[in-house]
């Protein structure tokens, strides 16, 4: 996930702690805000919101991808 600037820790803090809401074909998501205050090619961001979507089965829940939008904001909305 090094290539997303996202850590498996956060994906999973955002589905555990970040409100569930559907997406498209059955899916759920779920986004959550960190502090990020890293370059990223050549832009210094100073957060990013993680957006895991994924499939609650009835014993696990499967992540299908995650979406990270680096901002330049300081703080959740």
């Amino acid at each position: 996930m090094v290539e997303r600037v996202v850590s498996e820790q956060e994906v999973v803090e955002t589905i555990q702690h970040a409100p569930w809401d559907p997406a498209r074909q059955g899916r759920l998501r779920a986004t959550r805000w960190y502090p990020f205050g890293q370059e990223h090619r050549g832009v210094i961001y100073k957060g990013k919101d993680v957006r895991p979507v994924f499939v609650e089965e009835p014993d696990r829940i499967v992540v299908v991808t995650v979406y990270v939008y680096l901002t330049q904001r300081e703080e959740s909305r």
